[in-house]
């Protein structure tokens, strides 16, 4: 039996801990009280070990804040603790923001901000970060800053997977002010420093070709590209098409209600996709019956992940469409956002993976085009040449495959 003196400082304890760490943990002393005897409290052996945690936390603050040479801000330890916890799950996918971090973070996803024009992904083979798209005309791709690249250092700081935000937050900021990238090239690292500009995220392009075939490249999946893309379908549509490739390379992915909509207008009645939690907790997405109906491509790369991967799969069990191009990423894995808490913040974790409609898990897998297709020699030449070009069409070994797949679809 725990003491009355002993419980009212455990109390004590909780009550400040509980004001430091409520932006992320909401914690409540109700929330740690089992029974209470009259002025007594009993808590259970695993509330005291949360207890004595954070008592520990407490005892190494005050340490710094007594003897370190320079005096510590204690906003930015607490801060650095809460980075801690995430970092130490390994995990690159889970982070925590900051009150600006997370005012950053929905501002691109919203479609705008000021950086350098870069979507980025880790490499989960050698944890480093990895360039997907220099979006056309931004301070990135003037600089030849391409696909493949690897962001090594930001600033004169290195960088990795392990801190994917953190650098993503050090090339954003004001337009007009400068920012220094050091980027990996084949064995060879070029520093780089750039103007920051205002980015407009592009959603999609899209186009009618010749015989009748729409293409559709959807860029990303954010909070406007369903809309955006019913709208190119109908316009397709109403242009005669007769069938679509629907590019998705270098796509990373994005909001998942998003992938489901779009792929409800391209797939009949069914599961698109379900994802379990790690209780065993399963969720179906589905697809009602209206769709297209049309012959449908898909181009896909191996920076095509996450959201991406979740339609190119539901679109292959399916059989709705053939897949063309090189295997995807293999990210199954499907994040929420917790937040914002009272002063701001927020956490980004992992929640849960996904399965398309079959049962596969493509974590760390990807999934394999049905027609394989590589890039060509004449078309890395190119694009090394022309650092910031797009690829001519006729160079386009995957999209020129895509169109022989299309006739030989509509031709049946």
């Amino acid at each position: 039996m725990i003491s009355k003196k002993t419980a009212a400082l455990g109390a004590a304890v909780l009550i400040v801990v509980t004001v430091i760490f409520s932006s992320i943990l909401t914690l409540t002393i109700s929330e740690y009280v089992d029974i209470r005897q009259g002025d007594r409290v009993i808590i259970t052996r695993e509330q005291f070990g949360i207890i004595e945690d954070f008592r520990r936390l407490d005892e190494v603050r005050k340490v710094l804040e007594r003897d370190h040479l320079i005096a510590p801000d204690r906003e930015a330890m607490i801060t650095g603790a809460i980075k801690g916890m995430t970092e130490a799950l390994g995990d690159p996918y889970t982070y925590f923001f900051t009150p600006q971090e997370y005012r950053d973070f929905v501002e691109r996803a919203q479609g705008t901000y000021g950086g350098i024009g870069l979507w980025v992904t880790v490499n989960e083979d050698d944890n480093m970060i990895t360039v997907v798209r220099a979006f056309d005309t931004s301070p990135a791709m003037n600089a030849g800053i391409t696909t493949g690249d690897k962001i090594i250092r930001v600033e004169g700081q290195d960088v990795d997977g392990s801190n994917l935000e953190k650098a993503v937050g050090m090339m954003r900021g004001l337009p007009g002010t400068s920012v220094t990238v050091s980027i990996l090239r084949d064995g060879t690292v070029a520093d780089h420093t750039l103007e920051r500009a205002i980015i407009e995220i592009p959603i999609l392009d899209y186009e009618m070709l010749e015989n009748s075939i729409g293409y559709i490249w959807l860029y990303q999946f954010n909070e406007k590209s369903a809309e955006n893309f019913e709208q190119a379908l109908s316009a397709l549509i109403e242009q005669g098409m007769e069938g679509l490739i629907l590019d998705l390379r270098g796509n990373p992915g994005g909001m998942l209600d998003q992938c489901v909509q779009i792929a409800d207008l391209l797939l009949p009645e069914g599961i698109v996709v379900y994802s379990e939690n790690r209780q065993g907790m399963r969720e179906d997405y589905s697809s009602d019956r209206h769709y297209m109906g049309l012959p449908l491509v898909v181009l896909i790369d191996e920076f095509s992940a996450s959201a991406s991967e979740v339609l190119a799969g539901a679109i292959q069990d399916f059989e709705a469409g053939t897949l063309v191009g090189g295997t995807t990423f293999g990210k199954a894995l499907i994040q929420g956002i917790r937040g914002p808490f009272a002063d701001g913040s927020a956490l980004k974790l992992t929640t849960s993976q996904y399965f398309t409609p079959s049962g596969r898990n493509i974590q760390d897998v990807g999934i394999v085009p049905d027609i394989p297709v590589e890039m060509s020699q004449a078309a890395r030449d190119f694009l090394e040449a022309n650092p910031g070009d797009e690829l001519p069409d006729e160079l386009d070994d995957v999209l020129q495959k895509g169109i022989d797949e299309i006739l030989r679809k509509t031709a049946q």
